[in-house]
């Protein structure tokens, strides 16, 4: 009796779920999109270590080597494709930074006439492809004489539909007290936007700017339009000097330069992939 009653009273163990087969088949289907994200990426670090013998020729024996990434270098002025990268999305990270700030700051804060209008047509940018505007935005920058220039390649995008939207939705978020706190302390307009609401919204900023700067990193339509001359491409589109078939196509130094325009990107997002996810699901659609 003892016995029974001690079985009575033991906690029941829990025995293991049987899988569903929903579950098994998502399991598969992620596993699966993940491969063929992967495989391209798996083909170019192959083809960019090992020789053009060995590009559609997998041998597990076959030499290392990083002479493709030398000759990528020596082929065209990388150095000067890197600094015009450069400089473009840092000019364009800071002009979204300043104006989403801004617009955000009001849409979130203030009630003016029209507001509800205006944040509508902030919205429709959403719903346009940047590609319907190319033949005006390269007849506005013929008549501003910037044809040819990284001005001409960063202007169109210093003001972001998504940025304002984005930026909005994480001021709301801020409690109105902190703003009544920093009023009283003697804070104006922009010094409680500068103290209270851009501090707090530090996630969402470092989320915007790794979108944006992937973005205008990889972009290549636009710049391929607007640029003519060596001094002001970027990397993308010096990175299709290597494609030429009047040159020959040689896929190891293709790869080769393919990852070096991409490793700066892929070391970014590794290092903070954590600080991405987090922000954008801080951030949300409330």
């Amino acid at each position: 009796m003892t016995a029974a009653l001690d079985m009575a009273a033991s906690p029941a163990v829990a025995r293991p779920r049987p899988l569903r087969a929903d579950v098994v088949l998502n399991g598969a289907a992620a596993w699966l999109l993940g491969l063929l994200w992967l495989l391209p990426l798996l083909y170019a670090i192959w083809t960019a270590f090992h020789p053009a013998a060995f590009s559609a020729h997998f041998d597990p024996l076959a030499p290392l080597t990083l002479e493709n990434f030398t000759a990528a270098w020596n082929s065209a002025p990388f150095p000067r494709y890197v600094l015009n990268t450069v400089i473009l999305v840092t000019a364009i990270l800071a002009g979204q930074f300043l104006l989403c700030t801004l617009a955000a700051y009001a849409f979130a804060r203030f009630s003016f006439r029209g507001s509800n209008v205006a944040f509508a047509l902030v919205l429709v940018q959403l719903m346009m492809m940047p590609d319907m505007l190319l033949v005006e935005n390269y007849r506005t920058m013929h008549q501003l004489g910037l044809v040819d220039s990284i001005a001409g390649i960063a202007l169109p995008y210093m003001a972001s539909g998504f940025g304002i939207f984005l930026l909005r939705q994480a001021f709301k978020t801020v409690p109105g007290e902190l703003e009544e706190a920093a009023r009283l302390e003697g804070c104006g307009a922009l010094g409680v936007l500068w103290r209270v609401y851009v501090p707090l919204a530090r996630p969402v900023y470092l989320a915007y700017g790794l979108v944006s700067v992937s973005y205008h990193w990889n972009n290549f339509l636009w710049p391929l339009i607007i640029t003519n001359s060596v001094e002001t491409r970027p990397l993308t589109v010096g990175l299709s000097v290597f494609a030429g078939t009047d040159q020959g196509i040689d896929w190891s130094v293709i790869c080769a330069a393919t990852l070096l325009t991409a490793a700066p990107l892929l070391i970014a997002f590794l290092l903070f992939q954590r600080q991405f996810v987090q922000s954008f699901m801080r951030a949300g659609i409330r």
